[in-house]
Order: structure tokens, then C-alpha cells, then sequence
């Protein structure tokens, strides 16, 4: 699985949102300057993240962008959701769609347990955790794994 730069950004965007929350809304500008994302490139993100439910935003001198959410209910997974679509795709396929026949058919069951896996994960982190430095104790144990940082 890829993480993509749109969805890197993204969650980047949130979180800075999230810390910044119960203050002015926050300009485009600004989360693009903090996070080193460029401009251009977030505002699309940001009018994804708004279709999406994640953000509001508001137009004029005052405007910028907030939570839509409170960030303990915002999921890692919301997010990517909201601009990548799909979060474990095959060939641009959602597993569940797909049929191999022959020797291949025991890949179905395993894309389908990648799937959950990545799920369990990206679903179990809201954007409050990853403010508030507490990520669950099941993905601090897997990160504290020495493997997990080694690229074989």
C-alpha cells in the first residue's frame, strides 16, 4: 500500500486544523506555509475534505477553513477517504470485486485480510490522537516493532 502525497497532505492539513481548533478559521495560506504543502495543491485537497465532510470553510476577510468534526471523531481513514477514495485497491479495484481462478485464487483472501489490516489501523486513529501525541496502544506497539523500521 502507497500512502499518496494528496493523502499525506491531507492528513497534515486536518491536524493542523484540529490543534488550531476553537480559534478564527484558519487560511489555506497558512496551513500551507506551517505544513510545506503547496498552495494550489492544498486548495484542491481542501475542496475535497469540504465535499467530504471533513472541513467547512467560509469565504471573505475573516474565512478560511475548520474542522467540520470534532477531531475525535475524525478518522485517519475519513480523511484518505475524502481524497483518494478507496483505502486498499487492487489494480483501481476494490478487492471485494474482484475473482481469480486457478493457482491465483488464494490471493482474493489475501488482499481482503491486507485490507483489514489497514483498516483496523487507519480506522482506530482519529486526528485527536495524533494532536493530542496518543496514538492507540496497539499501533504504538507495532511502530515501537524494530522491523517496522527497517526496509527489507
Amino acid at each position: 500500500m502507497r500512502i499518496s502525497a494528496r493523502a499525506d497532505y491531507a492528513v497534515r492539513a486536518v491536524l493542523e486544523l484540529a490543534v488550531r481548533q476553537g480559534g478564527d478559521p484558519v487560511k489555506a495560506e497558512s496551513i500551507a506555509a506551517v505544513q510545506d504543502i503547496p498552495h494550489k495543491f492544498l486548495e484542491g485537497i481542501l475542496g475535497d475534505l469540504r465535499r467530504g465532510g471533513i472541513v467547512d470553510s467560509r469565504r471573505g476577510g475573516g474565512g478560511g477553513y475548520r474542522l467540520a468534526r470534532d477531531p475525535a471523531v475524525i478518522t485517519v481513514a475519513d480523511v484518505i477517504r475524502a481524497v483518494d477514495g478507496p483505502i486498499v485497491s487492487v489494480r483501481g479495484e476494490r478487492p471485494t470485486g474482484l475473482t481469480y481462478t486457478g493457482s491465483a485464487q488464494p490471493l482474493l483472501p489475501l488482499w481482503i485480510a491486507l485490507r483489514a489490516n489497514v483498516r483496523r489501523i487507519l480506522e482506530g486513529v482519529t486526528i485527536a490522537d495524533i494532536a493530542a501525541d496518543a496514538l492507540p496502544d496497539p499501533v504504538q506497539a507495532l511502530a515501537a516493532e524494530p522491523a517496522a523500521w527497517e526496509n527489507p
